[in-house]
């Protein structure tokens, strides 16, 4: 299918202010999530997504496509759909500018299944192998159905138990393959969804507007720097 693979990348996060250009042993973790992805696939489909001169600049400097998109972009989604006004593509696969070290065998796969499940949403996963991810608000945590259709993805500890103890689990990993009308009617919403207000996660939108969202496997080597304490882990990885 006709894909392009979309890093969106806001200079202001709330928790960790210009963190697409956090030095990562010498080079921008925007830079490092780009060459991630580029051992994966043809680079010339890989674009930059930003609202930020400073990005844009960085990215030129390396010869990586960047797209200028809205500063008002409610979510990372939402700037991936401004996308859809610059680019003739039939999916648009994001994968989040938090993740230097994402692993390119899961852009592949990603890039098998939107040919296995054309027009469908979809989204990673994987199992969480420890308490303290489990515990984590910064880890959205999912839940889905034997047809691998999810059901709801939270911060909270999910699924739990009336003993309160971590027993199984699975996290989002943040690459998703969206079809173009899909994206479309997420842009549409001018404002964020009940629950995707609250839990602030935005796959959440697609559920509350009726769309199914498939979770797809992936491997659990992503570590997405939400705060700076990420910014150590993934130095010393």
């Amino acid at each position: 299918m006709n894909y392009s693979v979309i890093i969106p990348a806001r200079y202001e996060s709330s928790r960790l202010p210009g963190k697409p250009l956090v030095d990562l042993l010498g080079i921008p973790m925007i830079i490092r999530t780009y060459q991630q992805c580029a051992k994966a696939c043809d680079p010339k489909k890989i674009y930059v997504a930003t609202d930020d001169e400073r990005i844009k600049l960085i990215c030129q400097e390396k010869n990586i496509n960047v797209l200028m998109t809205s500063k008002q972009c409610l979510t990372g989604t939402d700037r991936v759909a401004e996308c859809i006004n610059y680019l003739d593509s039939e999916v648009f696969i994001n994968v989040q500018g938090d993740e230097p070290l994402f692993n390119p065998e899961d852009l592949k796969t990603m890039i098998r299944k939107i040919e296995e499940f054309p027009n469908e949403i979809l989204n990673g996963y994987c199992e969480i192998k420890s308490e303290r991810e489990f515990r984590s608000h910064s880890i959205p945590k999912v839940v889905f159905n034997t047809d691998n259709k999810l059901l709801y993805m939270s911060r909270g500890a999910i699924p739990n138990n009336k003993n309160n103890e971590f027993l199984k689990a699975w996290r989002q990993v943040c690459v998703y393959a969206f079809p173009k009308n899909s994206l479309k009617n997420f842009n549409e919403q001018k404002e964020k969804t009940p629950l995707e207000s609250l839990e602030d996660i935005e796959i959440l939108r697609f559920l509350e507007l009726g769309h199914e969202v498939r979770m797809i496997e992936l491997s659990n080597q992503s570590i997405a720097v939400d705060n700076p304490s990420d910014v150590q882990r993934v130095i010393t990885e």
